[in-house]
């Protein structure tokens, strides 16, 4: 249903996936193979949905692609996860008890800047809309199959990776207004406040800003900020940029920064005193 039925490769994975969905972590047993490789730090994903069958579909494959995984069965004990062990991605489902993921999501950002994959059903474009507002860097809908799950999962670290060794850029910062821009410390200031952006928000101004008064076409964006893969999903980069001008305009209704050139793209103005006059 979800692309392919997870079994046990042995009574080793079985016992393993029985202590880690019981939340036991510090006491599963570890199992050594003559083939195990074990690198100084595994990138760690945490996966938090209801339904114990996708959840060890989910696992496992994560795990044979050698990630760490962390499981969560409620948006509770997803949260509480992602505080203690801070992973490097995190996969929530939408629809989840104790706590849902779009609240799980908001309570996320209020701490941390993780990537986030939303997990949706079919046809709730709604709900792709709305964990993107509230700052998801990206959807995975339901059903799936694992090649699409570990496609999103790769971009989605990729960029994160991205984002993090991208310390040599020949400009340290840009201002423009009451806007500015460090490139080395990844830190957006208004008005010499700090401005708390997610991963894809800052790519999104910084890329804007090193083509500023220049207007950017929407394809370029998308292939720059998500890749190649995500050409023509307009609708993500109009919910950021809405999330953008939240954060960074005084009026995000008749912003002064980022402006849209109507069926081509958006620019950051170069002047955005001017806007005020017009």
């Amino acid at each position: 249903m979800y692309g392919c039925r997870w079994m046990c490769s042995d009574v080793r994975d079985a016992v393993a996936v029985e202590y880690m969905l019981n939340g036991r972590f510090e006491d599963a047993p570890v199992f050594w193979k003559d083939s195990d490789i074990m690198p100084a730090k595994k990138t760690t994903v945490l996966t938090a949905d209801d339904d114990p069958q996708l959840l060890r579909l989910v696992m496992r494959n994560l795990q044979l692609e050698g990630y760490d995984v962390l499981v969560a069965s409620d948006g509770k004990q997803a949260l509480e996860l992602i505080e203690a062990h801070q992973p490097d991605l995190v996969l929530l489902d939408v629809m989840m008890p104790k706590m849902d993921g779009f609240t799980v999501c908001q309570r996320v950002r209020e701490f941390s800047s993780v990537p986030v994959i939303i997990v949706t059903a079919r046809g709730q474009d709604q709900d792709k809309i709305r964990g993107l507002d509230i700052g998801a860097d990206d959807y995975l809908t339901k059903p799936f199959s694992v090649e699409e799950l570990l496609a999103r999962v790769r971009a989605v670290l990729r960029r994160a990776q991205f984002l993090a060794n991208d310390r040599t850029a020949a400009i340290r910062t840009t201002t423009i207004g009451d806007l500015t821009i460090d490139f080395t410390q990844h830190m957006v200031t208004m008005a010499g406040r700090e401005t708390i952006l997610t991963p894809t928000e800052y790519r999104i101004i910084s890329y804007l800003a090193q083509n500023a008064g220049r207007v950017v076409t929407q394809d370029l964006l998308l292939e720059h900020v998500w890749g190649a893969e995500y050409i023509g999903e307009s609708h993500m980069l109009q919910v950021n940029i809405n999330r953008l001008r939240r954060k960074l305009e005084a009026d995000p209704a008749h912003p002064r920064y980022i402006l849209t050139k109507v069926g081509i793209g958006y620019f950051l103005s170069a002047h955005p005193g001017a806007q005020i006059a017009k």
